[in-house]
């Protein structure tokens, strides 16, 4: 639900008048003749009264019309009425967390020189981090995600649904995991949806995009054809879900080029979940996970097996888990998806639903502790000759320094195919507490490599004897002591005086 800038800002003028006026809303609504239910609608924003109201409430405030009909604020209010006039605020999506647009604006209008000063800090803030709309929507989506643990029953029983409407119908019934050929056939038969996957890898300008989707009679999925195989699959049963699932409000382009709303990044997420669904049934992986989580030492193959079972990615697999686990086996995780380019290792994705501690807004400009386990399996990715859908594979038990806070973080890592130069990791992570073990038997396995993480290299105390992994000096570290050790001088000082 948008925000009508013109009401809300002559609601916060009438509000604000009547209460340096002294007046209840009830008093004001008896001398302008108004029910105060009416009154209070346009205080908040949602009515607009006719104008002889509006000469009768200025009449009854001692203001004039047109200072009142003004969407001018004075100085003081500017961020209010920037923040107010936002793409932002239009678009958020309130009502996904139980709110409507009109109770955030009450809270920002009650005291609205103060909300004006916080706008103009938190705006700060985004600037300094160049932080773009996009990120409040993805912020907003992963704490939808978050909240619901990442499992929708809908989504689900929609893929399976799919497979009862349309295996037996388009002669798909046995064939597990779908082939490209038969998906693309789907999608082409039940859908009018053409498929092609030439055109991106001839133009150097598209080659970046995994998918391009063109609507019309029949809509055009444009593929990259220089993607393995199980990526197309992946491409293919997302779309499914576009269409099955009727969601019309999409991005063009895979990954997203500009996103113009939070229904469209909500889409995108929802075809994914769906495509996951599709190509990874729910009951053979749970089977599968319970199998893996049985074994009383850790041992990779399953993992890799069931990469080659399902026929998927690693993020694929790992991703899924996210959705199951939680749900199934009662454990939270967290999920982490690390690129390195060049020095740098950058967070691309998450979901923390075990409230780690990532640095993901310090970590801009800190390098991240070089002893997590997505930093890790990049670092031994250098030098290795891997089969090209065949991915490294690493377990660490991770023990933050300060909290002590113990994880048990599985993942892959694996060059990139797109993206030259490029590589990219993905781990899930689960608390480790006193029942774990009954759940994942492994996790006691002695052979397990033993971690003591920190956040970023700048705040870790460990000395360079202690971390020979350490990227920097602990300079933001040092500087805290630094400022510690004068407050102390200070205090001294006060007291001796």
């Amino acid at each position: 639900m948008g925000i009508d800038l013109i009401n809300t800002i002559f609601g916060m003028k009438v509000r604000q008048a009547r209460t340096e006026a002294g007046l209840t809303l009830t008093d004001m609504a008896a001398q302008c003749d108004l029910s105060p239910s009416y009154m209070t609608e346009i205080e908040k924003g949602r009515k607009y009264p006719r104008s002889d109201k509006i000469v009768r409430i200025a009449e009854v405030l001692g203001k004039e019309y047109d200072e009142l009909v003004s969407i001018k604020l004075p100085p003081s209010l500017s961020y209010l009425e920037s923040a107010l006039s936002s793409s932002i605020m239009q678009r958020f999506p309130f009502h996904e967390f139980g709110l409507e647009a009109e109770d955030l604006v009450n809270l920002l209008t009650r005291e609205p020189d103060r909300a004006s000063a916080l706008l103009h800090a938190i705006l700060e803030i985004g600037r300094r981090y160049d932080l773009q709309e996009e990120d409040f929507l993805r912020a907003a989506l992963r704490s939808y995600q978050e909240f619901h643990e990442n499992y929708f029953p809908e989504l689900e029983e929609a893929a399976v649904r799919f497979r009862a409407e349309f295996e037996a119908k388009y002669g798909l019934d046995g064939i597990r995991p779908y082939t490209v050929t038969a998906m693309r056939q789907l999608l082409e038969k039940a859908f009018n949806c053409r498929v092609e996957d030439k055109r991106i890898p001839s133009q150097p300008e598209l080659s970046s995009y995994r998918s391009i989707f063109i609507p019309g009679k029949p809509a055009t999925l444009y593929i990259n054809g220089r993607l393995f195989p199980r990526q197309i699959r992946f491409l293919l049963a997302r779309e499914l879900g576009y269409q099955y699932l009727g969601l019309k409000d999409r991005t063009t382009t895979s990954p997203p080029e500009q996103i113009d709303s939070f229904a469209q990044i909500l889409n995108y997420f929802k075809a994914s979940y769906f495509g996951g669904a599709l190509l990874m049934p729910r009951p053979s992986l749970t089977a599968d996970i319970d199998a893996f989580f049985s074994q009383s030492t850790w041992k990779p193959q399953p993992l890799l097996d069931m990469l080659d079972k399902y026929n998927v990615t690693p993020e694929m697999l790992l991703y899924r888990f996210s959705e199951l686990i939680p749900q199934y086996f009662g454990i939270k995780l967290h999920f982490l998806r690390f690129h390195h380019v060049g020095q740098r290792f950058h967070l691309i994705k998450q979901l923390n639903m075990n409230r780690l501690l990532v640095p993901s807004g310090i970590g801009l400009h800190e390098h991240y502790c070089r002893r997590w386990l997505s930093v890790r399996l990049l670092t031994e990715l250098d030098g290795q000759e891997l089969a090209p859908d065949k991915p490294h594979t690493g377990v660490q038990l991770s023990e933050f320094l300060h909290s002590q806070d113990r994880f048990l973080c599985l993942g892959f890592s694996r060059p990139l195919v797109l993206t030259a130069g490029v590589d990219s990791s993905v781990i899930v992570g689960f608390r480790v507490h006193a029942d774990l073990h009954y759940t994942i038997r492994f996790v006691d396995d002695p052979a397990i490599p033993h971690a003591i993480i920190n956040e970023t290299c700048e705040r870790c105390p460990l000395t360079a004897e202690q971390c020979y992994e350490r990227a920097v000096a602990p300079i933001l570290l040092q500087a805290e002591q630094d400022r510690q050790a004068r407050r102390v001088a200070l205090t001294q000082l006060a007291s001796s005086g």
